[in-house]
This record gives structure tokens, C-alpha cells and sequence, in this order.
């Protein structure tokens, strides 16, 4: 974990000051969970057409007491979605008040957890603009600054838990991002007939599994591996893997047959990127003293 070294008389700590690495490292993970919850909620919402729901109130519903609560299936489906964002919105408000507060919290990972913070209301109301405006430019919006939330949360998880991670986290994480990748292509369009909602869920939880995969990989491998070659590969795979996300959402709304072939090549070259150094991260020896977590 990244900490800074601080001495403090312990007989004057604030509870955030004693807000210990167990607290914090858990707290962050909590909140990776919830914001991955609701992203996958919200496309499965998008997709079964329950995001216009709650004849189209927001936030209130079209149920039950001062029409809070849904009134058929479509609007649980929101409503849940709604349910899960809140709860989500305070944790990352408790997130981002914790690491300012703990003093043991390196200041990077707290600029990255305030960023999610003040992204956060950004997200809400574009939230709101996609029931009361449903228009494509607000939805992408939507989607691209919940991914966004989600990518600042997970480095900083993953910096908090860097100092356990060791080289085979790294080639685990290749391996997964590997997998990751073919299955979010056979999920798509490109081979699927029938998009439903189900396999749309399944294929950005692909998405978000390659996403954390690849910045682990980043992040662990470059402090990991004294490799100029591995360095370079796992380096250029979150670039990679954005493109391919961002290449397969255009794929889905366009269907034009050259951007299904840049699609296509595109998580060819990832594959075989995060392929390479699996292979390459089960040779290559690990960097002097590096070999085990500290």
C-alpha cells in the first residue's frame, strides 16, 4: 500500500487518523464492487428498455408511497439501479473524506479517489438527463464518465494493495485480460444474433474485468519487472483495451462493416499483447528483491 510516513502523538488522533490500512484498503474495494454494480445495472437497464421506466420520473418513481417506489418490473429494474447508484455515491464520498482524513493514505491515490468525488454529481446529472432526455450524446456521456469513476477507483485499489501484489498477480491478471478480450468479441454483434440484455451485461462485465485486469498488470508489472520489453507490453494494454472498448460500442450503434473490421483487429492486437506478456511474465526474471511482496 502507498503511505506516507507521518509521526503523530497518538493520545491527539482524529478517528480518521486511526483509520487503519485494514479500514481504508477495504473501504476502496467496497466501493470498486458497488461502482462496477452499477454500471452493469445501468447497461442492463439501458437495454431492456427500463431506463425510460418509472414513467420517465426522476428521481422519484411511479409507485407506491408519493410515487417513490416502481410500480411493475421495468420500473424495479430502475428503481434498483437508482438504489445501488446512492449507495455507491456515499461510499465514494466516505472514500474520498478517508483518505483525506488518514493521513497514512499516499496524496495520489487521494487526488485520484477526489476526482471520482467530483465526477460523481457530474454522473448524477447526466443520470438524470437520460430519463427525462434519453438522447444518445447524454447516454455515451453517461457511460464514459461512470467508466471513468470506475478506471480512478480501481488504480487507486490497486495502489493501496501494490505492496502485496507479487509477479504472479501480474501474470494472473494477463491471463485474465486475455481471456477477457475473445469473450468480449463473441459477445458482440459481430457474432451474436440476438443481442439481448442478458448477453449485453455479460459483455461489459467483460469490459470491466479486462479494465481492472490490464491496469493491474500496468501498475504491478512496471514496479515488479526490471523488463524493458514486458514494461512496453503491459504498458500499451490499457491503451488497448479502451480502444477496443470504445471501437465496440461504435461496432454495436453504427454496424458499418470497416468499423467492425477495426474493432476486430484492434482486440486481435490486445489479445495477442496480453498473450505475449503472459508468456513473456512467466520467464522473465523478477526485479531484485521484487520476486514477493514486501
Amino acid at each position: 500500500m502507498s503511505y506516507e510516513n507521518h509521526s503523530s502523538d497518538s493520545s491527539s488522533a482524529s478517528p480518521f487518523d486511526r483509520f487503519d490500512r485494514f479500514g481504508f484498503s477495504h473501504l476502496l474495494a467496497s466501493t470498486v464492487v458497488l461502482v462496477a454494480a452499477t454500471i452493469l445495472l445501468g447497461v442492463a437497464a439501458k437495454a431492456t428498455g427500463s431506463g425510460l421506466a418509472c414513467d420517465a420520473n426522476w428521481p422519484l418513481c411511479d409507485g407506491g408511497v408519493l410515487n417513490l417506489f416502481p410500480a411493475n418490473f421495468p420500473s424495479f429494474f430502475e428503481w434498483i439501479h437508482r438504489v445501488v447508484a446512492m449507495v455507491a455515491g456515499f461510499f465514494i464520498i466516505g472514500t474520498a473524506l478517508a483518505a483525506w482524513r488518514t493521513k497514512a493514505v499516499d496524496r495520489s491515490i487521494t487526488y485520484a479517489v477526489t476526482l471520482g468525488l467530483v465526477l460523481t454529481p457530474v454522473q448524477v446529472t447526466l443520470g438524470r438527463e437520460t430519463v427525462l432526455s434519453y438522447e444518445m450524446p447524454i447516454l455515451s456521456l453517461h457511460f464514459w464518465t461512470a467508466v471513468v469513476i470506475f478506471a480512478l477507483f480501481v488504480v487507486s485499489a490497486i495502489l493501496v494493495w501494490a505492496h502485496r501484489l507479487t509477479t504472479t498477480h501480474v501474470t494472473l491478471a494477463l491471463g485474465v485480460g486475455a481471456i477477457a478480450v475473445p469473450l468480449h468479441v463473441v459477445l458482440s454483434p459481430l457474432f451474436i444474433d440476438s443481442y439481448t440484455p442478458v448477453v449485453q451485461t455479460a459483455q461489459y462485465a467483460a469490459v470491466l474485468a479486462l479494465l481492472s485486469a490490464v491496469s493491474l498488470a500496468a501498475i504491478v508489472g512496471r514496479r515488479r519487472y526490471d523488463s524493458p520489453l514486458l514494461s512496453s507490453l503491459v504498458a500499451a494494454t490499457p491503451v488497448l483495451a479502451v480502444a477496443v472498448l470504445f471501437l465496440g460500442r461504435r461496432a454495436v450503434m453504427q454496424f458499418a462493416p470497416a468499423l467492425d473490421a477495426l474493432y476486430a483487429l484492434t482486440a486481435l492486437v490486445l489479445f495477442a499483447t496480453l498473450l505475449a506478456g503472459t508468456v513473456l511474465s512467466r520467464r522473465v526474471v523478477p526485479a531484485a528483491g521484487e520476486a514477493l511482496a514486501p
